[in-house]
């Protein structure tokens, strides 16, 4: 087996005993392959070992990599910000935005969708712990953007991404994710139909998976070291 193969391999492990300790089925964790920086060939070989999802942050590097790979059966998601001269490319080419965080990117990806896709499925990312260097709409304002973006034609409103500052312990980590779970919590309780919550990454896959996350975002523990970025 390839490198990439043994790391899925170990990483879908570290979900499956995060979720045995929290009392969840290994399935309500859905693994999304960080793949910025990594070439066409690397998502094969992923892709190869029962990887589907994958997600990029840089959007002219991404577009030539789904271009790449057009026709197999990849998911892709757009994770990094989008400034608005460049929502048409995420509008075409995403199956997910997880970094929506202003009403006008929203809008102008409903407007750009085209209209034989699906609807593009849509995260509002969330600065939860207030980083300063942070995307993300600050905790008081996600339930009315939350309210207007579910509103839009061509976007299907799927829940809340976060990508807090790294905490240096386990409970910390912890702490941080709760806050998102209780704001995801309090939208659905206010009659939003959402699903997906995306928290955690390589290293707080276990303290994300006991929050409650139902999406976590994995790069270097199944691609290695980032390369620089294209």
């Amino acid at each position: 087996m390839t490198t990439i193969c043994n790391n899925l391999t170990a990483v879908r492990a570290r979900i499956a005993g995060a979720c045995r300790e929290a009392g969840r089925e290994a399935v309500e964790v859905r693994l999304l392959a960080v793949s910025k920086t990594f070439g066409p060939d690397a998502v094969r070989e992923a892709l190869d070992a029962g990887q589907r999802a994958f997600s990029e942050n840089y959007l002219q590097e991404a577009v030539a990599k789904i271009d790449a790979l057009a026709g197999l059966d990849i998911e892709w998601h757009c994770i990094g910000p989008i400034q608005s001269n460049k929502t048409r490319l995420a509008a075409e080419k995403f199956d997910w935005v997880q970094s929506v965080d202003r009403l006008k990117i929203a809008e102008r990806l409903s407007a750009q969708r085209p209209e034989q896709l699906p609807p593009l499925n849509i995260c509002l990312q969330v600065n939860i712990d207030g980083g300063e260097n942070k995307s993300g709409v600050a905790p008081d304002e996600v339930a009315s953007l939350a309210r207007a973006v579910a509103a839009l034609p061509r976007l299907r409103l799927r829940g809340l991404m976060t990508i807090p500052e790294p905490a240096a312990t386990y409970e910390a980590q912890l702490a941080v994710h709760r806050q998102a779970r209780a704001l995801f919590d309090s939208l659905v309780a206010g009659g939003l139909p959402l699903d997906t919550l995306s928290l955690g990454m390589s290293a707080d896959i276990e303290s994300a998976v006991a929050a409650g996350s139902t999406m976590v975002r994995v790069g270097s523990a199944i691609f290695g070291g980032r390369a620089r970025p294209a």
